[in-house]
């Protein structure tokens, strides 16, 4: 029997905010922390059996990935905010408008990124200074990788629809499943069939497709109120605007976000192989880290869109109050544990007997695994100004955190501070966007009684 259509199932405006959000994002941290796993255990596996050589080039290619996934994950996030928004007003038509619109948009453009990421492979990795030691592996890597960009598109998108709607639990099990086989197909494609790097990028890539057409697969028939029916396939001009707008600004932000990330891996690996294999660990760790905190923020951002949506002003104001508190609460014992287990964590990945590689991943973690507020506090603003339909200011304070991040690694490495000046850009850059934003917050917050007053909305003001 088909579940009854239920518009309110997810309903985010109602309940204990603190509670109501801690339970929406725990699936989605879960499944974040799991997201993590599938690099990782390339990584641990790629650099336990296969060398250092092997993990720099794993490594390097990570920073590459997350750039490119970073665009799809942007337009789906912004389309997300859109849903919600449908969602909190109980728009179902919208709804389902919104969804064929994006669909169509965000598909289109994974078919245009694989094609384009394939034939401009080898430029690519000579304009991020690969080393000649590492150049076949990373190349080997990517090109296997690349082919898995479709399945990474469909994943994403219904893990976007879903938790636009309040349903982070499914997208969490389908992920579960999908690092699980991730993992096994590692140990047999590497060990067991010994295909080197190329078993590692093959496993996640099956893996990955498997999660993408299972979830799909579960859309389509356990959430029938979300299937595009043949009255909603159409590309009206308002839908198109709205959806093309949230998108592309939060795609922006994510890519000017992961861009920033990009050129401090070229100047990183200018540094060579010791350097880009204790930073290829220490990421790992550090996205593992800060990854619950950013899991957070975009579950903050589904909350505040469907209050927006339903025009619960009070409960929004209370939901950032509480939301604020627990970010700087959690992300200050991830400092203190990540700190204090520095050389522990970084053994994980790395062979006791490399002690080079080991005191500059345990430095890198020490300086800047210090300072993770600031990136909770960070995710919180992103997530915020999306969701009051003010995307564009996500990408200001992107490109400030990360303008500031980017020039400070380039002037400091070149100086006395050397490798250490890209490690303390980090929180110098989180810090000054954390000011600009929490600013902006309280001039609007000051603001908007003025335009109350005067009978305007504070989506008009906004």
């Amino acid at each position: 029997m088909q579940p009854t259509p239920n518009l309110q199932k997810g309903d985010l405006t109602q309940g204990p905010i603190t509670g109501t959000l801690l339970r929406f994002t725990l699936p989605m941290m879960a499944g974040s922390l799991l997201q993590q796993c599938y690099n990782i255990a390339d990584t641990l596996i790629v650099g336990r059996c296969i060398g250092s050589g092997a993990l720099a080039a794993v490594g390097s290619a990570y920073a590459l990935m997350t750039f490119l996934i970073s665009i799809l994950l942007g337009l789906s996030l912004g389309s997300g905010t859109v849903f919600s928004l449908r969602f909190g007003a109980g728009d179902r038509v919208g709804l389902r408008r919104s969804i064929f619109v994006s669909f169509s948009f965000i598909g289109a453009v994974a078919v245009v990124l694989t094609g384009l990421m394939l034939t401009t492979l080898d430029p690519v990795l000579r304009l991020l200074q690969t080393p000649d030691d590492i150049y076949d592996m990373m190349r080997s890597y990517l090109w296997v990788i690349y082919w898995g960009i479709p399945f990474t598109f469909l994943y994403n998108y219904g893990a976007a629809l879903l938790r636009a709607v309040g349903d982070a639990v499914t997208p969490l099990w389908f992920l579960a499943g999908s690092v699980v086989l991730n993992i096994g197909l590692d140990l047999l494609f590497i060990l067991t069939f010994g295909w080197g790097i190329e078993g590692a990028a093959a496993a996640t890539v099956v893996s990955q497709g498997l999660s993408a057409v299972g979830l799909s697969v579960w859309l389509w028939v356990c959430r029938p109120e979300l299937r595009v029916r043949r009255a909603d396939a159409v590309f009206d001009r308002v839908t198109l605007h709205e959806i093309t707008s949230f998108s592309f600004l939060t795609c922006v932000q994510q890519s000017v976000m992961n861009f920033g990330i990009l050129l401090v891996q070229g100047l990183v690996n200018s540094f060579g192989t010791v350097v880009m294999a204790a930073f290829a660990a220490a990421v790992k760790i550090d996205s593992f880290a800060y990854m619950p905190v950013q899991e957070f923020g975009n579950a903050f951002s589904t909350f505040i869109a469907q209050n927006f949506g339903a025009q619960k002003h009070e409960r929004i104001r209370r939901g950032v109050r509480s939301a604020f508190v627990t970010s700087v609460v959690f992300s200050l014992a991830v400092s203190v544990l990540v700190f204090v287990f520095a050389r522990p964590l970084m053994l994980v990945f790395v062979r006791p007997e490399e002690t080079e590689i080991l005191r500059v991943g345990v430095e890198y973690l020490r300086i800047e695994g210090a300072f993770y507020p600031g990136i909770g506090i960070l995710f919180l603003l992103y997530g915020y100004y999306r969701a009051v339909r003010m995307p564009g200011m996500s990408v200001v304070l992107t490109v400030l955190s990360l303008g500031v991040r980017v020039a400070l690694s380039y002037w400091l490495a070149s100086t006395f501070v050397g490798v250490s000046g890209i490690w303390w850009s980090i929180p110098i850059g989180w810090a000054l966007a954390d000011v600009v934003g929490i600013f902006c917050y309280y001039r609007m917050k000051i603001a908007a009684p003025i335009c109350h007053r005067r009978e305007r909305s504070y989506e008009s003001y906004l």
